[in-house]
């Protein structure tokens, strides 16, 4: 099994927009050669259909929201939120003062995909439904997002690649003389690598430019001059699909996987600056808490772009290279790629194993009914 090839397991939630980015007007998202289309109810609630009008196949986000319905924009066909045709314009014509008989809605209906907005994010889930119930099926959880102690930003990736060569990249610590002043670690050395079913943990010897300890040390993140190198440990986490990293006890970063297809991967990474050490400020007023969290919000910016655009020329070429030279080897020495890779294995024959169950249930359902 090729690895670059490695189709994604849908039976886990993955995250396709920013909710600030989904309003009561239809936006387009893409995960894994689905195009869906998001857009909030007058209750506010966030709601995923597939992104095509059952009429003529366009596509629905180029429309609008009538009354809670979806409504293409090319004849004004109606869709409510679980996908049925509710309302067609010129449905029973009338045709020189007669009205056409026998006329009534399709019976047809668009696939509708459950939608969770948490923390911050909108989460959508494409594999089998009946894995809802089960408590281990859940977005990842970032309880940062609304921590007061923690100051956020957000930085999109976007990069035509394989999603397996962005994880590698978040996984191996060793990439860091490639950031020049956008990284905050240096001299990384792999202390302990730990591998479950369900989690690849890397734990690194690292030195950090960053110490967010006092009320001054904030300048840090704007003024290189005040950094001061000091060993911490960087620990990285591959939780299949996402993934989460601390350094120290002072930066918790996270990336929110969205694959788009075996070749495009689109995925939010999370930056979260600790405010744990400023004993004082937790004795503020809520409000005011709340309002310093929003006003500090996007101060790394310039430093998460920088490393995400640099880290997405590496990615690409990684790809490139594996399209045109697919036959020639390639060398690797730090364990945590070879975890990685197994991984993602492990979670496609995880995939194809619930589906041969679930069909050989669907038959033992079927035969009993047909003997009833």
């Amino acid at each position: 099994m090729d690895v670059r090839t490695c189709e994604i397991n849908l039976n886990h939630w993955y995250v396709v927009a920013q909710s600030t980015e989904v309003t009561t007007k239809p936006i387009e998202v893409q995960l894994w050669y689905h195009s869906i289309v998001l857009y909030r109810d007058s209750e506010g609630k966030i709601h995923g259909l597939d992104n095509r009008c059952l009429h003529r196949q366009v596509k629905l986000s180029e429309g609008k929201v009538v009354e809670n319905a979806l409504e293409c924009a090319y004849h004004g066909w109606q869709f409510n939120q679980q996908g049925i045709c509710t309302f067609i314009p010129y449905l029973n014509p009338a045709v020189n003062g007669r009205v056409l008989e026998h006329q009534a809605l399709p019976n047809c209906k668009i696939d509708v995909y459950p939608v969770q907005e948490w923390d911050g994010f909108i989460w959508v889930f494409l594999g089998d439904q009946q894995l809802l119930e089960s408590e281990t099926v859940k977005p990842m959880s970032i309880p940062e997002w609304e921590h007061l102690n923690y100051i956020g930003t957000v930085s999109v990736i976007d990069c035509q690649a394989h999603f397996s060569f962005l994880i590698e990249n978040l996984m191996d610590m060793y990439h860091g003389h490639l950031h020049n002043d956008y990284q905050a670690w240096t001299e990384a050395k792999l202390k302990e690598l730990v591998t479950t079913k369900k989690e690849i943990k890397g734990v690194y010897d690292a030195k950090s430019y960053y110490k967010i300890d006092k009320i001054w040390s904030i300048s840090q993140l704007f003024f290189p001059r005040f950094r001061a190198l000091h060993s911490e440990l960087l620990m990285v986490n591959y939780c299949y699909p996402h993934w989460r990293s601390t350094l120290g006890k002072y930066f918790t970063i996270y990336c929110l996987f969205c694959p788009i297809n075996l070749t495009h991967t689109k995925a939010y990474l999370i930056h979260f600056t600790s405010l744990n050490a400023f004993h004082r400020l937790h004795k503020l007023p809520r409000w005011f808490r709340q309002f310093i969290k929003d006003k500090l919000y996007g101060t790394a910016q310039t430093m998460l772009d920088g490393l995400v655009k640099q880290d997405i020329i590496m990615i690409e070429q990684e790809q490139q290279a594996y399209i045109q030279q697919l036959k020639k080897p390639t060398y690797e020495i730090n364990p945590t790629i070879g975890a990685v890779q197994k991984m993602i294995k492990q979670q496609v024959q995880t995939r194809i194993k619930n589906k041969n169950v679930q069909k050989e249930q669907n038959k033992i359902n079927n035969n009993g009914m047909i003997n009833q």
